[in-house]
Formats: structure tokens, sequence, C-alpha cells
């Protein structure tokens, strides 16, 4: 069932699942929704957490026009949710989020007990020409590009492909025509690029004010960087020492989540179990 929460500039959905237990808080990605994570959250409930799935400001249920989409916005955001919901949490951010988890994470120690990032953009960004001559990679980053320029829903839907390389979810057609109805709902677009737009400085700023554990989860086959092993490896190399571990997954796109939940699940879980009291 959707609850929502209202804070300064507009509404956020979310949904919880799971009586007791302790709090985890899942974040998706631009251009998505929670269900970004409805194979993982059916497990973590099982295994004795108490879930929220939030909608980030923009996306699926929650408002779709708001001043700005900064990682720094979407932190208050997700640290306003688990105020709410009387943390402390663990907080999993995908892409966007994972740098929203790291900021929210230097910002309010007392409210976060641990952070997860799924393909996280938390490092500022640059495009070398010697990574164009990877190919994923290149026909991902025009895809990106040409959406937030052109805002065209059928770009994006063409990225998705390429990011879920080989192994598609099963009910891969019904989803992308649910994302794609939501990205023709009147502010959505916008919101996506704005996001797009955004720089992940704020959140690589923050990388060395984090005090608790992190767990950094890349797909092997991301399209978003020429070397998704590197990437987490620089992220992990940012943070005080010890506090870091990067976990690949092999033949994993920029969803690792939604093509390989159990293999996702399983991380979390050792994650969790590490980092709370079921």
């Amino acid at each position: 069932m959707t609850e929502y929460l209202t804070v300064d500039s507009g509404t956020l959905a979310y949904e919880v699942t799971g009586a007791s237990g302790p709090l985890v808080v899942l974040a998706h990605g631009m251009g998505d929704s929670r269900e970004a994570y409805r194979f993982v959250t059916p497990r973590l409930v099982d295994a004795g957490y108490r879930v929220a799935a939030v909608d980030l400001r923009g996306c699926g249920e929650s408002s779709a026009q708001w001043p700005s989409y900064s990682r720094t916005d979407i932190a208050g955001d997700l640290l306003a949710v688990i105020r709410h919901l009387g943390g402390p949490a663990v907080l999993v951010g995908h892409s966007i989020s994972g740098g929203a988890a790291t900021i929210a994470a230097a910002q309010a120690p007392d409210l976060i007990t641990g952070i997860v990032e799924l393909g996280p953009f938390t490092r500022k960004q640059s495009i070398k020409l010697g990574d164009l001559r990877v190919g994923r990679y290149r026909n991902g980053m025009l895809r990106l590009l040409g959406t937030g320029l052109l805002g065209s829903a059928s770009l994006w839907r063409s990225y998705l492909d390429i990011a879920y390389p080989g192994k598609k979810p099963v009910d891969w057609t019904a989803r992308t025509a649910r994302i794609d109805a939501m990205m023709r709902e009147p502010g959505r677009m916008k919101a996506m690029q704005k996001m797009g737009q955004s720089t992940p400085a704020d959140a690589g700023a923050q990388l060395g004010n984090v005090r608790c554990p992190v767990l950094i989860v890349e797909g092997s086959l991301d399209p978003d960087w020429a070397d998704p092993r590197a990437e987490g490896e620089a992220i992990v190399a940012a943070l005080p020492a010890g506090l870091g571990r990067l976990e690949m997954i092999e033949g994993a796109g920029h969803y690792p989540h939604v093509q390989y939940p159990d293999e996702v699940t399983s991380l979390l879980l050792t994650f969790l179990r590490a980092n709370t009291r079921v």
C-alpha cells in the first residue's frame, strides 16, 4: 500500500513491507520507480527485515515537479523517510541514489548504520576517448546523452535494452511498458533530464566523511562505465580505510538487482546480518 510523506517541496511516495525487524530503505535510479526492487523486497522481508521502498522525487507516485533533483536533495528526502519511519536504517541506493546514500550517511551517521550502492554514480565523471572504444559503453552513453538532450522515451527504452545485457527479467515486456507510461506523465521526463544533468561531485566530496560500512555492487557489463570494476574500486579507495568492499556480479548490466536478484539479495543479507540485529 502506498504511503505518502510531505516534505518542504513536494510529496514522497513509499511502501513499507514487513511488520517488524531492522529497517532497510531501498532507493531506485533515475527514470524508474520503487518497483525496481520487486524481486528483492520479498526476500528481505522473509529474512526478518522491515523494508521501505521509496519513489524518488520526480518518479513513480511521488510529486513530479521539484525545484531541483541533485543527490543532496535525494539524500535529504531519504533521511526524511527514515526519520518518519523511526530509523536508523541500512540504506540501499541504485545509480543516482547510490551517490545520495553516500551523502545521507555522511550527513546523518546516527540514522544510517550501513549503505549499499548498486551501480552507483558517486564520483565526478568524465568521458575519455579511449573508453569510447568499448562498444557497450559507447552505445549506452550515446543513448543516455540523447535521452537527456531530447527527452526521448524511445531512446530511454533503447538504453534500457543495453543496460540489461543478455538476461532480461521475466516481466520485461510489462515492466518496460509501465516505465514508458510513467515517463509520458507530465513532468516525469523533465525530472529525469534534470537528474541526468546533476553532477555526482556533491557525493564524491562526502566519501571521506562516511563512517559506516559500505558495500559497492557493480555489474561486470554495466554500460555506464568502460571498466565497472575500476569505478567500484575508485569509490572504495575514496572511503576511509577498511569501510568499503566491492562485489562484482558477472554478466550483469546497470541493474544487477533486477537481472540477478538472488545473487544481489545474498550479498545484501550477508551485509545486513553483519550490520543489524534481526
